[in-house]
C-alpha cells in the first residue's frame, strides 16, 4: 500500500486549501483513511478520519466546522479541504490508511502511512 499525499503550500489566515491523497495497493473500499498533523516540537495528532468509503465522518474539535474529509473510492483518494485557516493549523499533514476500518484517532492504529505535506498558515 503506498499514500501519496499532495496540496500543501503557503496560505494567509482565512484563506483554503485542498489535500489529496491517492491511495494504491489495496482495496481501499474496506479501509478507514485519517489525516493527521505535526507541528514543530509537538505530537502527530489526529485531525480527521473517514471510514467505509465516506459513510462515517469524524474530526477533532479544533478543526470541526471548517475543515472536510471525503473519499473519492473510483479514485482510491482521500481529500481534505481546509477552510478558514489558522496560524495554528501550520503542520505537516499525514494521510494514513487502517486497514481494518476501525473508529481510529491514535496514530498507533494506522498501518500506513503518506509522506507528509507542509502546510504553513501566515498572520
Amino acid at each position: 500500500v503506498q499514500l501519496q499525499a499532495s496540496g500543501g503550500g503557503l496560505v494567509q489566515a482565512g484563506g483554503s486549501l485542498r489535500l489529496s491523497c491517492a491511495a494504491s495497493g489495496g482495496t481501499f473500499s474496506r479501509y478507514a483513511m485519517g489525516w493527521f498533523r505535526q507541528a514543530p516540537g509537538k505530537e502527530r495528532e489526529f485531525v480527521a478520519r473517514v471510514a467505509r468509503s465516506g459513510y462515517s465522518t469524524y474530526y477533532a474539535d479544533s478543526v470541526k466546522g471548517r475543515f472536510t474529509i471525503s473519499f473519492d473510492n473510483a479514485k482510491s483518494t482521500v481529500y481534505l479541504q481546509m477552510n478558514s485557516l489558522k496560524p495554528e493549523d501550520t503542520a505537516v499533514y499525514y494521510c494514513a490508511a487502517d486497514s481494518r476500518g476501525r473508529f481510529a484517532t491514535t496514530p498507533a492504529w494506522y498501518d500506513y502511512w503518506g509522506q507528509g505535506t507542509l502546510v504553513t498558515v501566515s498572520s
